[in-house]
């Protein structure tokens, strides 16, 4: 399929290109996300991409958080946790 933008660089105000499902743990995400979205309400216990950890106390399912993290933290409690980038 033709894509009329696949000679332009992205922004990070853009859409996305990729996605992918994490499950909260302390590994480090393959890719540095430019958000990240959560299907089932709780917290999100992330690590910012530019340090320090923080807890996004109950988030609502369906949201999406403009957050770059290195880490999804295994206190957090959301489900359905999805990074975008």
């Amino acid at each position: 399929m033709a894509d009329s933008f696949e000679g332009m660089a992205t922004g990070i105000s853009g859409p996305a290109s990729n996605a992918v499902s994490v499950t909260p743990g302390s590994d480090a995400l393959a890719f540095i996300p430019r958000a990240i979205y959560v299907g089932g309400s709780g917290d999100l216990a992330v690590t910012m991409a530019g340090g320090g950890n923080v807890t996004f106390a109950s988030v609502a399912g369906g949201s999406i958080l403009p957050v770059r993290v290195s880490h999804v933290l295994g206190a957090s409690t959301a489900t359905g946790i999805v990074t975008i980038w």
